[in-house]
């Protein structure tokens, strides 16, 4: 007799670890029709000022050499193996000849930055494991840094291969890359 068990269709799926996928947060809901695709895939009016506002400030003041890759991004990190980015910043040259591909990156980029996750998280044994776990991953792929701004519990964690991974608050100041540095607080005080 064949399972009862539902096939969830491959559009739900946030990234794949190992060939195991990582489904969108809220995806039980959709597949019982309880609520629709672009409720999964949207962002909070929060979370989408601060990347807007992100790309923007980051586009403005890195110039020609680097280019902000938003709209969770897909960074393909081995085979099988992919993970989504709200914000990369890579450098222009690694993209020159592929951007117009529809493809995932296949390099690493200079920093990554996320604001809160799009994946269901309790379907995972530690829940907190699934941040750690995919800043480790991006660092191990060669990313030289990963922001994670969260904005429940309004706290910034910024992770560098090598190094101490340091949490601070909004009001406290974040290096980005180069020059750039900014607090998440004036960020979102700021109409530009």
């Amino acid at each position: 007799m064949e399972s009862a068990i539902q096939k969830i269709p491959d559009h739900l799926i946030y990234e794949m670890i190992d060939g195991d996928p990582i489904y969108y947060k809220g995806y039980r809901d959709y597949l019982n029709g309880n609520k629709q695709i672009e409720e999964l895939m949207g962002s909070s009016i929060l979370q989408s000022l601060i990347i807007s506002r992100l790309v923007f400030l980051l586009q403005s003041n890195l110039g020609p050499d680097y280019e902000v890759l938003t709209n969770e991004v897909g960074i393909q990190v081995g085979v099988k193996a992919w993970r989504a980015a709200d914000i990369a910043i890579v450098k222009t040259r690694e993209i020159e000849g592929v951007e117009s591909k529809n493809k995932y990156l296949g390099f690493a980029p200079e920093v990554v930055i996320e604001i809160d996750t799009k994946a269901e998280l309790t379907e995972i044994k530690n829940p907190l494991s699934y941040y750690h776990e995919k800043t480790d991953e991006l660092l191990k792929f060669g990313v030289k840094k990963v922001i994670w701004i969260f904005t429940e519990t309004r706290k910034v964690m910024v992770a560098q291969k090598d190094k101490k991974w340091e949490t601070s608050d909004w009001k406290e100041n974040i290096f980005i890359i180069e020059a750039i540095e900014l607090q998440i607080d004036d960020l979102l005080k700021k109409r530009n």
